[in-house]
């Protein structure tokens, strides 16, 4: 996380993304290769900024460009370290009218700029801000591990080509942003909610982050429903988080959680930011939508309380509004616990033939659960080994094996 509030302010300074990508990463690299045998230092983000800086003056003098740009360099980033303090990591910027007061947030919407088309927008800012590697990206994307990268490499010289000013957006240009900064940001809490790939259920820095992100957005956007949409959608799926994971680290599924152990401080803040992107009376949009599926569950005490037939006609509206295979495979579930498995099953197997599917572990992890709801755990057995085979994470794969040989 240190990293992109480092690659954020040597952006900004550098006007050169790429380039203050690569000092960040000599900075942690230097601190890998020194920090076992000194110790971690008492405030490692300001070690990290003094080398990153130290990494762009030298860049600066092999441009020739250094007693041009160091006063403002060194100004820059001493302005960082005045400040530096142990709580750094969760220090937020204040936001003014017409200007982004925090690093990474700026750069973001930096990264978001119109001149980059939609996919690279998004590729750019997970791998430098999200901390999200090629791989995990590929996968929140159902999409080739190189088209990533190809899309990575080519926003980065996109930028540096049209020589687009590491500036925050003025208020008219923010919103033709938003839709793409929301999308990083939901795509950021989405890979810490239910990792990819690793040896964790969760990422919870990745939640934290994204989470960060989204509050400071909807301050700044006060009068955005879909900002608060996914605010508050993130907000009440953060309030699972201790009942989702069990003892050993082991994943718990939303219906087996101890909703006791739910947080309801956070659910009440997604409750009112559900509240607020509502009050536009136009309908919510997708993220309003998912949050207030996600509020059916946080009102029900208890599993059998859900109000599946309202989850089932809000995933009919997202459908229509965005459609997508993974909304209808959500829709699918839905339809299931309202309507029974065979109603779930039917829109599953319309699914088989989707090519974003094909390599993507839930669709055979839900097909498996309705075949087993329907008693047919045969089928269910070799869907839930096939989930397996499909996923990254180890945690998950522990899950889908114990399923299958319970069949």
């Amino acid at each position: 996380m240190e990293s992109a509030k480092i690659i954020a302010v040597l952006a900004r300074m550098l006007r050169d993304v790429g380039q203050a990508e690569e000092l960040a990463q000599d900075a942690l690299v230097l601190a890998l290769e020194r920090w076992p045998d000194s110790g971690v230092p008492e405030q490692p983000a300001a070690w990290l900024a003094t080398v990153a800086r130290n990494r762009a003056l030298d860049a600066l003098r092999r441009r020739q460009l250094h007693q041009e740009k160091e006063p403002q360099l060194s100004y820059e980033i001493d302005l960082q370290l005045q400040d530096a303090a142990p709580d750094l990591e969760h220090a937020v910027a204040d936001a003014l009218e017409n200007d982004i007061g925090d690093d990474v947030l700026r750069l973001v919407f930096v990264a978001c700029h119109p001149v980059l088309p939609t996919d690279g927008r998004v590729a750019l800012t997970l791998r430098m801000l999200g901390g999200l590697s090629t791989e995990e990206i590929a996968r929140a994307f159902l999409v080739p591990e190189k088209t990533v990268a190809q899309r990575i490499v080519r926003a980065k010289r996109t930028l540096a080509e049209a020589k687009v000013p590491f500036e925050a957006p003025r208020a008219h240009e923010l919103r033709e942003r938003l839709a793409s900064v929301l999308q990083v940001i939901y795509l950021i809490y989405n890979e810490g909610y239910s990792a990819s790939a690793g040896a964790d259920w969760m990422r919870p820095a990745l939640c934290e982050e994204a989470l960060r992100l989204g509050r400071v957005l909807a301050g700044l956007q006060p009068d955005e429903p879909e900002v608060h949409g996914l605010v508050a959608l993130m907000e009440i799926q953060s309030s699972r988080a201790r009942a989702r994971v069990g003892p050993a680290g082991e994943p718990i599924l939303l219906l087996e959680q101890d909703r006791a152990r739910w947080d309801q401080l956070l659910i009440r803040r997604g409750l009112a930011a559900l509240a607020r992107a509502e009050q536009n009376g136009h309908g919510l949009g997708p993220y309003g939508l998912q949050a207030a599926i996600a509020a059916c569950h946080a009102r029900a005490r208890q599993a059998q309380d859900t109000d599946w037939p309202r989850i089932a006609a809000l995933y009919d509206a997202l459908a229509q509004l965005s459609p997508s295979p993974i909304v209808e495979l959500n829709r699918a579930v839905a339809l299931s616990m309202a309507y029974g498995p065979q109603a779930g099953l039917e829109v599953v197997d319309g699914l088989l033939a989707a090519p974003a599917l094909k390599h993507y572990h839930l669709l055979p992890s839900v097909r498996g659960d309705l075949l087993a709801r329907l008693g047919r755990h045969d089928e269910a057995r070799l869907e839930f080994g096939r989930a397996a085979s499909l996923t990254q994470n180890e945690r998950e794969r522990q899950l889908l094996l114990a399923r299958a040989q319970a069949h």
